[in-house]
């Protein structure tokens, strides 16, 4: 079988994804029931979470709120493609292609097409720094690890992933309708 079934029904083959395959609901759900770090953290701590935070440090530097978005959307593929961590997502390469495709049809949908390099550089730059913020707390060793200086304070609680889900949901809805 090369399809998947979505939480809200829809079947499609992850590889040839669509922008009518995409659904803000499904993306929000899983990525609030995905744990960061392969699940190596002290407690759950979803790729929801992380996204928001990541908008809410692009909000904090006075970001545009298309740039916003970028951040909140960051890792949706993983709602398709699941979290695969940094030290093998790199090394998988055909993945690294799968995730691009994706992504292009994500951000299509959410009006992010086109993304300059300028701010591709900006909002991966905040995933990096809330990434060793959270790193750096939520490892059980993690106090280490250089914690940069951020903006905003992220929320790195263990929340209920249904806040964080419809958390995400409203934040998707009220950026991309700006």
């Amino acid at each position: 079988m090369n399809t998947m079934t979505t939480f809200t029904g829809k079947r499609f083959d992850p590889i040839r994804i669509t922008p009518d395959d995409i659904c803000l609901e499904d993306i929000a759900h899983a990525l609030s029931l995905s744990c960061r770090g392969g699940g190596h953290l002290k407690y759950f701590y979803s790729v929801a979470q992380h996204s928001l935070n990541c908008a809410a440090e692009a909000r904090a530097r006075g970001w545009s709120e298309r740039l916003q978005l970028a951040c909140l959307l960051h890792d949706a593929s993983e709602a398709y493609l699941s979290d695969i961590i940094r030290p093998i997502k790199g090394r998988l390469t055909n993945y690294l292609e799968i995730e691009a495709a994706v992504m292009e049809k994500i951000l299509d949908k959410f009006g992010l097409s086109g993304l300059t390099e300028e701010e591709n550089r900006k909002w991966k730059q905040i995933d990096d720094e809330v990434l060793y913020y959270e790193l750096s707390r939520l490892l059980p060793d993690g106090q280490d690890l250089p914690a940069p200086r951020l903006s905003a304070q992220p929320d790195i609680a263990e929340r209920d992933w249904r806040k964080v889900k419809t958390e995400f949901m409203a934040a998707a809805r009220a950026l991309a309708a700006s």
